[in-house]
Parts: structure tokens; sequence; C-alpha cells
């Protein structure tokens, strides 16, 4: 049966709450402790010692491995520890080297292939990228990324989800967003439905360079019109619009709406900071949505630079130069973030029908563990979606009399039985969360 609503007759119900994210457990303690002993490790570059067991990437990977393990005994085996690697070579990569991811996988309870993933990349680097001996701290690039996931971890490990959550420790993003990449192309074999990544890279301080202090604030980057978009979809999309509403955009949009944890989201519409880069890039080229996670300001003094003193200004990526309080709070988004994720649909893939007509109808697929959905609208030249739906409905059609669909962008929502709701989808080309589904609209 077919839904056919007219807006002046809309009535909007509101669902039961999900299962909070418990916020509550996660602890600044074990954050600085977790970056205090990666700090230990001297260097983690990736060039560094493999086999030496105190010093080193190698030793710094294995260390992760075993804090995965013992977060998996302490709730009965609930992750399994997976190693993908590869060996790669590059421009800061002269001679080939094993690469190694350490991912944990937590294992949804009713669709263990929709998958959410949180990463931070273990790696870390000085002033000069090929220095794989000298000392390299890394406390907050990307320490603060890497301590995030453990703690993550630890905390979600002990609910069960109806989605997947995957925590990742990545290598090699210095030398050129190599992990990033191994894992997207772990994720494509495993055949697994993508339906956020949370990459969190320097999260850990909240006073810049120049002095400016904000710890009220996280910086969420994503992209535009979609890395991995057909010439059939851009041209689709140059006819119909969508250029704002990526799935990775969208997730950010959601993120922002997400709640308070002492902690607001900025949103930067760009995919990452101006000429730099992270480990979420890989995921979007693959056709993943994805987003990164980054301090409000930066403080470029105490992040790729050899640790000394000049001119009585400390310089160097060091554990003095943290606020463990602010990254206790973003550690708490990305939980907020991760559970609600996991206990939700995926998002739905929605088409909109409107061309020379007065009316508008909205069609998209059902989708397992969905219970209803949500239509929403915005205006073409608004930043975010309105307040309010336009529809709840448990169908899959909707006709909005008198709309003329020339004016809006539309989304649709879908939620669990317990209320748990997705991101929004638009409508429009390249809305969709599924790479698969890249050049069929």
């Amino acid at each position: 049966m077919k839904a056919f609503l007219a807006l002046p007759l809309l009535a909007f119900a509101l669902p039961t709450a999900a299962m909070a994210a418990p916020d509550d457990a996660v602890t600044q303690g074990r954050l600085e402790a977790d970056i205090a002993r990666l700090v230990a490790f001297g260097t983690r570059h990736t060039l560094s010692v493999q086999d030496d067991p105190k010093r080193g990437i190698g030793a710094a990977r294995r260390w992760a491995e075993a804090e995965f393990r013992k977060t998996g005994a302490a709730c009965g085996g609930c992750l399994e520890i997976v190693l993908p690697e590869a060996m790669v070579q590059g421009e800061r990569v002269p001679a080939p080297t094993r690469l190694v991811d350490v991912v944990a996988i937590q294992r949804g309870t009713e669709r263990p292939n929709e998958v959410v993933i949180v990463q931070g990349h273990i790696d870390s680097r000085n002033s000069d990228p090929l220095d794989a001996k000298g000392d390299a701290p890394g406390a907050n690039d990307d320490g603060s990324g890497t301590a995030l996931v453990l703690e993550a971890a630890r905390v979600l490990s002990k609910q069960k989800f109806a989605g997947t959550i995957v925590y990742a420790v990545l290598s090699g993003e210095e030398q050129g967003l190599y992990g990033g990449k191994l894992l997207a192309d772990y994720a494509k074999a495993q055949g697994w439905t993508v339906k956020a990544v949370l990459n969190n890279d320097i999260v850990g301080n909240s006073r810049g360079s120049d002095g400016l202090t904000d710890d009220a604030h996280v910086r969420v980057f994503s992209e535009g019109p979609r890395a991995d978009a057909s010439s059939v979809r851009l041209d689709a999309q140059r006819a119909i619009g969508g250029e704002n509403d990526s799935p990775s955009r969208n997730l950010s949009r959601w993120l922002a709406g997400l709640g308070d944890t002492g902690l607001a989201v900025r949103q930067v519409w760009r995919a990452d900071r101006m000429g730099r880069g992270g480990d979420h890039l890989p995921f979007q080229e693959a056709g993943y949505p994805a987003v990164r996670f980054t301090v409000a300001v930066e403080n470029y003094e105490r992040q790729h630079q050899n640790v000394r003193t000049e001119s009585g200004r400390p310089f160097g990526d060091t554990v003095e130069a943290m606020d463990f309080a602010y990254l206790a709070k973003v550690t708490k988004l990305n939980v907020r973030a991760l559970a609600a994720l996991a206990g939700a649909p995926m998002p739905p893939a929605a088409k909109v029908t409107a061309a020379v007509q007065t009316f508008t109808d909205v069609d998209w697929a059902s989708l397992a563990g969905a219970a209803r959905y949500r239509l929403w609208q915005r205006r073409t030249d608004a930043p975010g979606w309105e307040a309010k739906p336009i529809a709840e409905t448990s169908e899959t059609h909707v006709r909005l009399e008198g709309v003329r669909g020339d004016d809006w962008f539309f989304g649709v929502s879908a939620l669990a039985a317990d209320g748990a709701e997705s991101p929004i989808a638009s409508a429009v080309p390249g809305g969709d969360y599924r790479p698969e589904a890249a050049g069929k609209r």
C-alpha cells in the first residue's frame, strides 16, 4: 500500500529514545595512561624498528593488540582481533616496508554485516618525515586518536548492538595514508556495508600555537561531492543538485545534532584541513561515508616537530601540551555516536520524482531493522535539514501534494523499533550510503 500525504495533515510521532551510550564510563585517567605508554615507545615511525620489544612501531602495535585482547577477555571474547597487513613503498617509504593495522571487531547481534568504524593512527613522526630513529613522541598526533579508540572499545564492549563496531589502530598515516587504504581495502574484501567511518586524528589539545584556546568545540570535516562519483553521477548531480549532500556530509550534520556531551561539533565543509589529509580519505575514495574529528584549534609547534626549546618556546608533540579533559569529551562524543549508529538501521536509498508536476513523490527500499521511516526536507540554499520531519510512515512511499520539488531537497532516515535513528540519506544522485550503488541512479 502507498501512502498519500498532504502537508497540512501530517502529524509527528516521536520515537521512544534508544538506549543511551555509556558516556559516563569513559575514564580520563585511562586516556592519560594510554598516551603515556604510547609516548614511552620513543618513536612510532612507520619505518622504525619492528622487532624491538621496547621501542618503535612494532612494540607499539603489539601493545595496542594486547590492550584489545585484554578488553576482549573482559567481555567474554566479544572482540575478534585481526591484523591486516601489506608491503608498501612510496615517496615517504623508500624501501618496501611491512605495514600492519591492529583491528578489533565487535560483531552485531542482528545485522553483523552493517559496520561502523572508529579509528586513529598509531604511527608518529618528527620534523623529518623520513627520520625513523629520532624521538617522535606523538602524544596528540595521533596518540590521542589511538587512546580514544582503545577506550571506546573498553566502554562499548560491555554492551551488545544490532550492528558491528570496528575499532581500528592504523599504521602508515604520516607516510601516505597507507593504513587507511589498507583497512578500506579490507572492508571491501570482507563485503562489509560500511555505515560510517569516524576518523580521530589530533583530538587531544585545546590551545593553539597562537595562544587561542577552545575546549568547547571539535571540528568535523566532511566531503561535499563524493570522491568516488562516476561521470554519470556527476552529470545527474549537475541537473538535479546534491553537491552538498554526500553521505559524509549528512553524517557530519547528524553528528552536529547528536546531543550534549559538553562539546559542540563545528562542521567544516572540506574533506580535510587545507593542503592536508587523513585516514578517512581512502574510505571516501572507496565510496564509504567518512569524517575526520580534529581539535578546534591546532598547535602547529606541537605537531611534526623535533622536541626542543627555541627562545623559551617549547616545540614537540609531548604530553605537556595535552588537554586530557578535552580528549575525554571528544571520546564521549565518539562513544555516543558509535552506540547510536550501531543500533540504528542503515540510511535508506531514496529517489525523488518531481519534474514538471505540482506534487512530489519520494520512494525508497525497505531496510532490515527499520520499523518506520521519516521524511525530511530543506530549502536548496539551507545548510541543514528542517528541525522536524514532514512525514513519518512504515511505508516506503510518500506523496507530497502541492509540493513542487524544484524548490527543495528531500531525505529519508530509518528508525528501529526502539527509536534508534539513522543519519538522513539525501534523495539526490550520490546521496546513498552504499558504494555498490555508484552510477546506478
